[in-house]
């Protein structure tokens, strides 16, 4: 039986999550990207919570203009800036099973840019 690409995507998820996950110190990136959208949220595995989080549906992001790839990049700057602003300056990066190419990499830079160290 043929895995569909999801179920591709979530086999190699579950791969990535049996080795990142998210202390306090260092909390985990964790990337959704859909056909449209692309969301980032930065979550404490230990207790169970999301610190801070942003995507391209928040109103200043959503009402700017470019590529899916810029929009990704403007996405990674704001979870950075808000993650810095709770203090979290350090973060391990969760992919979320998408190569690390284009949009990904683009928020992974674009987080870089914004003061966070992976």
């Amino acid at each position: 039986m043929a895995l569909t690409k999801n179920q591709k995507r979530l086999r190699i998820k579950s791969r990535i999550r049996k080795v990142v996950s998210g202390t306090e110190s260092r909390p985990r990136l964790a990337v959704f990207r859909s056909n449209k959208e692309i969301y980032a949220q930065v979550v404490d595995d230990v207790t169970g919570k999301t610190l801070a989080s942003a995507s391209s549906r928040d109103k200043d992001i959503s009402s700017a203009k470019g590529t899916k790839t810029d929009i990704a990049a403007l996405v990674g700057k704001s979870v950075a800036e808000k993650a810095l602003k709770s203090g979290i300056e350090a973060i391990a990066f969760d992919r979320g099973g998408y190569q690390y190419h284009g949009r990904v990499k683009s928020l992974a830079e674009g987080a870089r840019e914004g003061g966070l160290k992976f």
